[in-house]
């Protein structure tokens, strides 16, 4: 079985050795570790010589700066435009190294079911992180929700929105905590990997976006390293064991509802949209 660690920030950021250390292990920060796959992943990777603990970080906001101090060597949980906002936010240069896959992002309710049952004035909870905020602002226009002035993008806030063009009110919450906000709102937008544990089903959607659009490669999740890692020939074979272990891919396809599109993108587009998404959000300052 996978290793697995439930660490606090603080703990990781006190002082541990990094996991390129002697014993060789490599630590992946992930959010979700609990779902079967990964147990599936790390005997994967134990075959291929490559021992691997799984370190399972509680919110989004942790992976990235715990990566960053060296206390893991990859993180696994993010999109590019998460990842490239950290990187403009913190000054750093975190990059991509692998692609997952894309899931589409998805409006929930446990009052209404349809989008034609909300009513004007309600409120509808979407994630707080400036990527995932964005994505989510794009789909309640989508659903008719809300109008933005920007038109939607990667870079929409909730200032952007018309407040007397759109039928509800929308509140940012940690991602994790969307879905317990749904019995005090009308509706809540949830990341992937909290509908199951939520006992949401993914059908239950009343809108979502399409993770094969094309435009939608910016919401690619991705393996990410310290740049100085990214030529890592171990990194890189984890990143193969990912995409190429028949029953890793199985996993991830089951745990998202069948909803995931699978990628296997090359690297140097997945850096190029980084690099993009970068730009974009600097000129934005």
């Amino acid at each position: 079985m996978a290793a697995l660690a439930v660490v606090p920030l603080a703990a990781l950021l006190a002082g541990c050795t990094g996991a390129a250390g002697a014993d060789d292990v490599v630590k992946i920060g992930v959010v979700d570790a609990s779902e079967p796959y990964w147990e599936v992943y790390t005997e994967a990777a134990a075959e291929a010589g490559i021992t691997v603990e799984l370190v399972n970080f509680a919110t989004y906001e942790q992976p990235n700066p715990a990566l960053t101090a060296g206390e893991v060597d990859l993180n696994q949980f993010q999109t590019i435009v998460y990842l490239a906002n950290y990187n403009v936010a913190s000054s750093q240069d975190l990059t991509t190294i692998g692609a997952t896959a894309i899931y589409p992002l998805g409006l929930y309710s446990s009052q209404y079911d349809s989008v034609d049952e909300i009513q004007q004035g309600d409120t509808v909870a979407i994630p707080n992180d400036q990527s995932n905020m964005a994505r989510a602002l794009v789909v309640l226009q989508s659903a008719g929700l809300i109008e933005l002035t920007d038109g939607g993008s990667i870079s929409s806030s909730l200032d952007d929105i018309d407040t007397d063009a759109s039928k509800v009110t929308v509140t940012a919450l940690e991602a994790s905590l969307t879905t317990t906000s749904l019995p005090d709102v009308a509706a809540a937008i949830v990341n992937n990997e909290f509908v199951g544990k939520a006992g949401l089903s993914f059908a239950d959607a009343l809108a979502q976006d399409d993770p094969a659009d094309a435009k939608s490669v910016p919401y690619a999740n991705v393996f990410a390293v310290r740049a100085e890692d990214k030529d890592n020939e171990t990194y890189k074979k984890l990143v193969e064991i990912y995409q190429t272990t028949t029953a890793v891919q199985d996993g991830v396809l089951e745990a998202s509802g069948d909803t995931a599109v699978l990628l296997t993108t090359p690297v140097s587009a997945l850096e190029a949209s980084r690099a993009e998404v970068e730009a974009d959000t600097k000129s934005q300052q």
